[in-house]
């Protein structure tokens, strides 16, 4: 816009401020603003006097809303649409709603799809039992805080074996793109079905195919049921991505304020930055290290911190055990650099991390977890525990296996001691992979592990332990079995049992190896 358009639109403005206020008055122009300027979907707006930062308002005509994020000393106020911007003119009028931003959130938002401001986009009608809650909220204290000691099973064998989850936790996924970052995340959901527990999806700029694949999987294995997915994909305004995750923190705050266990997952928040820092720019914020905002780390640690464990709460004598929200963070990295900017803002804030190596994903090890550099910040305290008393040995056993074969690919002649320690190294690596789609149960986990550790299956071939797991899982699926292994594992005493169980399918296993090969 040249110089001299400008002070015709200034001078145009002026004039319609001057008419509102002889037609509204002094008084109550300080609710209204007349839009001056539309740029790159941000508008800028004069009156508002009394408007605040963050603070919603709603353009009169176009049933749309938007957010002050910008207030300069010329009392012009910039306003981010949450939506398109293209009906937007100069000369339209903008109303204080007198409010922060809201999301939708209640048990009628369970099963559905819907938007960063909790509008339900998957043309099933619209939502039911629901009410506005703040999308920023102050994160709980210390005191309504209680230790993060109750696990949260993935049925994912190397994370809850080596990498524990605790409800209340913030665990980090990260890893090159296409790792399988997306492929443990959806494992954890799907592991809750039938379970207590809520799962929110958060799709942040992702392609919108991506986002329906994930929808299609989840209501083909029936875990939609508990599961909410919030979606803003890459053809969606910065600002609807940027505000994603806070409405998807929001909505499982409402159930972990409710007594229920939420898992939610950010996927992914490098998208998510990029987001903020277009946003930023278009509203003339400074610029800093690679061109972020100087509050780039403030915006995932506000958002982080929102994962809790709370106390339990006593009411007329009886006990509610608090609620939980676990929040699984997702960040891609490029070749591998964990000390790029946002990854090591992320690392720093989070109680641990799953990274995803691409040498061991084309090398067939998946999930291609790396046993170095994964780690839970929580350790054995949120783990179950018969696996913690099992697994103690096993990353020593892996890291030994893994500097070994290195070793023993030059050609160097090994010792019966190395020997032993490959043998068995292969498998407890073998263990650990598992397909996409198929988390474990807890009880199969046990088994394995247990053999794995005790040698017990140094006597099998390698390619055999998939039909030997095959096996366990069908076992252990039976009704009586499956009452029963969950009735004495945690107990742990069944080392006998659990040791015949072991060598008796060995056995099955290499009667009809063949068969199911």
């Amino acid at each position: 816009m040249s110089i001299k358009e400008k002070n015709i639109v200034e001078g145009i403005v002026e004039i319609l401020e001057k008419r509102e206020k002889g037609s509204r008055g002094e008084s109550e122009m300080n609710d209204w603003g007349i839009v001056c300027e539309v740029r790159d979907d941000v508008v800028y707006a004069k009156g508002l006097m009394k408007g605040g930062m963050s603070e919603m308002v709603e353009f009169e005509g176009l049933g749309l809303k938007g957010i002050i994020n910008y207030l300069d000393k010329n009392k012009k106020a910039g306003i981010t649409v949450l939506g398109s911007a293209n009906e937007v003119k100069v000369g339209s009028r903008v109303k204080r709603l007198g409010k922060l931003p809201t999301v939708n959130a209640g048990y009628g938002m369970l099963g559905r799809v819907v938007n960063s401001i909790g509008e339900p986009i998957d043309g099933e009608g619209d939502l039911k039992d629901v009410q506005e809650v703040l999308i920023e909220k102050i994160a709980p204290g210390i005191i309504k805080r209680q230790p993060v000691n109750e696990p949260v099973e993935t049925g994912i064998k190397f994370i809850d074996s080596m990498v524990p989850i605790g409800c209340g936790q913030r665990e980090l996924i990260i890893g090159d793109p296409k790792t399988g970052k997306t492929t443990i995340a959806v494992d954890a959901i799907i592991n809750q079905k039938g379970k207590d527990m809520i799962c929110i999806y958060v799709a942040i700029g992702q392609k919108q195919m991506s986002v329906s694949k994930v929808h299609n999987l989840l209501k083909e294995r029936g875990c939609m049921d508990n599961t909410i997915i919030v979606s803003a994909t890459a053809a969606e305004s910065a600002v609807m991505q940027y505000l994603s995750p806070f409405a998807g923190c929001a909505i499982g705050e409402y159930f972990m304020d409710n007594f229920r266990k939420v898992l939610v997952i950010y996927d992914d928040l490098s998208k998510h930055a990029v987001a903020y820092r277009q946003m930023s720019l278009l509203l003339r914020r400074p610029p800093g290290r690679e061109g972020y905002p100087g509050d780039v780390f403030y915006l995932h640690s506000r958002l982080l911190e929102r994962a809790a464990r709370l106390i339990n709460v006593d009411y007329d004598g009886i006990t509610r055990i608090g609620g939980s929200l676990t929040a699984l963070p997702v960040i891609e990295t490029v070749d591998g650099d964990v000390s790029a900017y946002i990854p090591t803002n992320v690392i720093s804030i989070t109680d641990g991390q799953v990274f995803l190596e691409t040498d061991l994903f084309y090398q067939g090890i998946r999930p291609a977890i790396s046993p170095g550099i994964s780690v839970s910040r929580v350790g054995s305290a949120a783990q179950n525990a018969v696996i913690r008393k099992l697994a103690g040995p096993l990353k020593l056993d892996l890291a030994q296996y893994r500097e070994l074969y290195q070793f023993a690919q030059l050609g160097m002649p090994l010792d019966s001691t190395s020997r032993f320690i490959l043998e068995k190294g292969a498998r407890l690596q073998k263990l650990m992979v598992q397909p996409a789609k198929t988390p474990v149960r807890m009880a199969v986990q046990i088994v394995l592990l247990f053999g794995g550790i005790n040698e017990m299956f140094n006597d099998l071939e390698v390619s055999w332990l998939d039909i030997f797991e095959r096996k366990i899982f069908f076992v252990v699926s039976h009704k009586d079995i499956k009452e029963t292994l969950d009735i004495v594992l945690p107990l742990w005493i069944p080392i006998n049992l659990v040791s015949f169980f072991i060598n008796s399918l060995k056995a099955y296993t290499a009667e009809l190896g063949s068969v199911y090969a």
